[in-house]
């Protein structure tokens, strides 16, 4: 009984770590939007003997907005740049090769997740969320120097559902920089054909389409019970200090795996931020006025009763 168990057990984990095999060339009729300011489509292509590629010079530019379908893809070994070619058809019924890297920089899948995971990770995007964080920061630093109110991890309101959204965050972050640096075909084939169903994805993936939904849950949770906690101006700061706190975890936590320091860092953190909360945060009391929970007796922060 018992090795038939560890046998289940192994062959469980063996078929977890599969990863199903992308081939591109069965990409045909794959719709996208042209989002590059211009692409240009080269003529006819074809390959000599000894493994050139030859192209005629007839051209057709697409313009940003443009749809466009994958009708064919060849592979071409002895090309020096790009191996993989695709044949695409404009919706004028014009059609022409480009090199696939060049596809996907230039055109994002005709899907909504596809489109926000392209918005989501372009450059500019980061550089205008790194000067807002910076500048909500300042802020908030400012703020808090002539009003004293709460914040995630140092004086927590008691409930535990920010401190798991910093936690869930977190760890998808790690899952996502190890997703994108140990098996990026896999990450390539989930934004050709999203999904927000974790079942029947790759266990990694699996897991990382998880999480969104858990951070979802958890960030509902977590305004609620702000707003039940903490009197209305105090509520907005917190929110404001979490969502800034958040997104200087996903930048760390993106970076640091990267150089394999988040693997570490992730369970040390996780270890430091439940140990803090059950030993300072967790509501022991509850007022008796507005039933807000409380982690220690005094003053209600959200309707100033004195709870002795």
């Amino acid at each position: 009984m018992r090795n038939s168990i560890v046998l289940s057990l192994l062959c469980l984990l063996l078929g977890s770590c599969h990863y199903p095999h992308w081939d591109p060339c069965h990409e045909t009729g794959l719709n996208l939007t042209c989002v590059a300011d211009s692409l240009e489509l080269r003529g006819d292509l074809s390959v000599h003997r000894e493994g050139a590629v030859n192209l005629s010079f007839n051209t057709v530019v697409v313009r940003c907005g443009d749809p466009l379908v994958v009708s064919d893809v060849k592979i071409l070994p002895d090309d020096p740049a790009d191996s993989i070619w695709v044949r695409v058809v404009t919706q004028t019924g014009e059609q022409g090769w480009m090199q696939k890297g060049d596809l996907l920089e230039g055109a994002v899948p005709d899907d909504p997740i596809s489109r926000f995971i392209h918005f989501f990770s372009n450059n500019h995007l980061w550089a205008f969320a790194a000067l807002l964080v910076s500048a909500l920061v300042v802020w908030l630093v400012r703020k808090a120097r002539h009003h004293r109110f709460p914040v995630v991890h140092v004086d927590d309101i008691p409930s535990p559902f920010p401190m798991l959204l910093c936690l869930c965050l977190s760890g998808c972050a790690v899952l996502y920089a190890g997703i994108q640096h140990f098996v990026p075909a896999t990450w390539e084939y989930f934004y050709l054909h999203p999904t927000l169903n974790p079942f029947g994805l790759p266990l990694v993936l699996g897991l990382f389409i998880s999480g969104i939904w858990l951070m979802t849950i958890l960030f509902g949770a977590s305004l609620l019970d702000i707003h039940r906690c903490l009197r209305p101006v105090d509520a907005v700061l917190y929110t404001l200090s979490l969502v800034a706190f958040l997104a200087v975890l996903y930048v760390m936590f993106s970076v640091l795996t990267l150089y394999y320091l988040g693997y570490p860092l992730l369970v040390a953190y996780v270890v430091w931020a439940v140990f803090r909360y059950v030993r300072c945060h967790r509501a022991r009391f509850v007022c008796g006025r507005c039933g807000a929970l409380l982690h220690k007796l005094g003053r209600c922060p959200k309707c100033g009763a004195n709870n002795m």
